[in-house]
């Protein structure tokens, strides 16, 4: 099946890698040069060099050296073809869109690499060296995904144009889907009682206190803050706008002034001091020190005997799993008749690999119909809550079918139409765009007629 070229973030993280890479660990007799032009953008031998060196690390090396490289120069003037057509159109990203972008990027980099210390000796380079770096590139990251997104908003497929997709698969190429699984729950959250509020608030009058005779919030983050994606970096959350974080911690966040420090504030995630970095323009950054109050063990007990007993009766059949959800569960899912959904897909079946460990374990052994025992979940924002789950469906690995995987195949005639779609602006483009290949790579294979005859 065609595969639809994309500017993914996994582009993003090699090309970001791939220009961490020090010059002379690529190959230190390799002088740099240009071995193309695309437009107006050029293509340099340490890009297709650093990123061959990037997948070598990872072990993605399939083939010769050189058919592999001629791939990766080719899915560069790919690249340079889609930048050189962003800078036609004026395609216009702002620089505090690439700031936004580039916190994002740099918080999923710190979360896989564990924290700052690790990453800038991972790349042998710091923060501020890293940042300017990434900077240019996601600059260009953005254009191009405009430009790709501006050339396929309008595809789209109907029934038919699945059903023929489907017809037109060899048998042999039909995919295989795993084993899927969709589950719904009912959570429950412990009872806060206002001693243990008050335990946390007075922390945090306290912190406020010192903060004010002169110590720094950023260091009090580091030690105190409950919130692990922030406190290893002071509390700092990097730059938002409106409507990408919580509603009470906005609406305290936005009236600040560089410097400012807030009263308590309270949130569904805890109580927070909120210090005000700098503004710009509709965005603004903050560091923040996240304390969540801990629950009794008598909260703790009473939350757990309800859905013990909750568990027991829906097995009995004396409530059904739909009314529970609606009745007890705490959770929003109850909105989705308590089945949880898949980030990945917005429906809610799971594959065994997307599934959360810590679920697979519970539902791993269960029959279709079953409810299993109460469990104790802690959530991605770090509060507990008890849960208890329902195994809807189950359904085997087997090939891709209409009856079952519907949305799956229509998914994949989309991307394969987008491609063609693609395919066919870039034969049309590069019949018209000024292209020169030089050097070694002139002699490659390529999947397109990038040199004209």
């Amino acid at each position: 099946m065609k595969k639809l070229l994309n500017c993914s973030i996994y582009i993003f993280l090699l090309m970001v890698v791939a220009s961490a890479i020090p010059a002379q660990s690529v190959n230190d007799s390799v002088i740099d040069g240009v071995v193309a032009v695309v437009g107006a953008n050029i293509v340099l031998k340490s890009e297709v060099e650093a990123q061959y060196l990037q997948y070598r690390m990872q072990g993605n090396i399939k083939g010769s050296a050189e058919k592999v490289k001629c791939q990766i120069f080719e899915n560069l003037l790919f690249q340079k073809l889609m930048l050189n057509q962003s800078q036609i159109d004026s395609a216009k990203v702002n620089d505090i869109q690439v700031e936004s972008e580039m916190d994002r990027r740099l918080r999923y980099l710190l979360s896989q690499a564990g924290s700052q210390e690790k990453l800038e000796e991972y790349y042998q380079k710091t923060m501020v060296e890293f940042k300017n770096e990434m900077r240019e590139i996601i600059k260009e990251q953005m254009m191009i995904e405009m430009t790709q997104q501006k050339i396929t908003k309008d595809v789209t497929v109907t029934p038919s144009e699945v059903k023929t997709f489907y017809r037109k698969l060899p048998k042999d190429s039909i995919p295989e889907v795993s084993a899927e699984y969709e589950i719904g729950m009912i959570a429950k959250h412990p009872v806060l009682g206002e001693q243990e509020k008050e335990t946390v608030k007075a922390k945090l009058k306290s912190f406020k206190e010192r903060i004010k005779n002169g110590d720094d919030f950023s260091t009090l983050a580091i030690l105190y803050s409950e919130d692990p994606g922030s406190s290893k970096k002071g509390g700092e959350l990097g730059l938002f706008k409106r409507g990408e974080m919580r509603t009470e911690f906005e609406a305290a966040a936005f009236k600040l002034k560089p410097g400012e420090v807030s009263d308590i504030v309270e949130t569904e995630d805890g109580f927070h001091l909120i210090q005000m970095i700098e503004r710009k323009g509709e965005y603004i950054n903050v560091r923040h020190i996240l304390l969540q109050p801990k629950f009794s063990n008598q909260s703790m007990n009473q939350a757990k005997s309800l859905l013990d007993s909750l568990g027991k009766v829906i097995r009995n059949k004396k409530i059904a799993f739909s009314d529970a959800v609606t009745k007890f569960s705490d959770d929003l899912s109850k909105n989705n008749g308590g089945l949880i959904i898949n980030g990945a897909n917005g429906n809610s079946k799971f594959d065994a690999s997307q599934l959360d460990p810590k679920i697979f374990l519970v539902i791993d052994k269960m029959k279709v119909g079953d409810i299993s025992s109460t469990v104790m979940y802690k959530t991605d924002r770090g509060k507990d809550e008890f849960r208890i789950y329902y195994l809807k469906e189950r359904t085997l690995p087997h090939k891709a079918n209409p009856e079952q995987d519907y949305d799956k195949l229509q998914q994949w005639a989309l991307e394969t139409k987008k491609s063609d779609v693609i395919n066919g602006w870039i034969n049309r483009k590069i019949s018209r765009t000024y292209i020169s290949i030089k050097g070694l790579y002139a002699n490659c294979e390529f999947q397109r007629s990038w040199q004209k005859k």
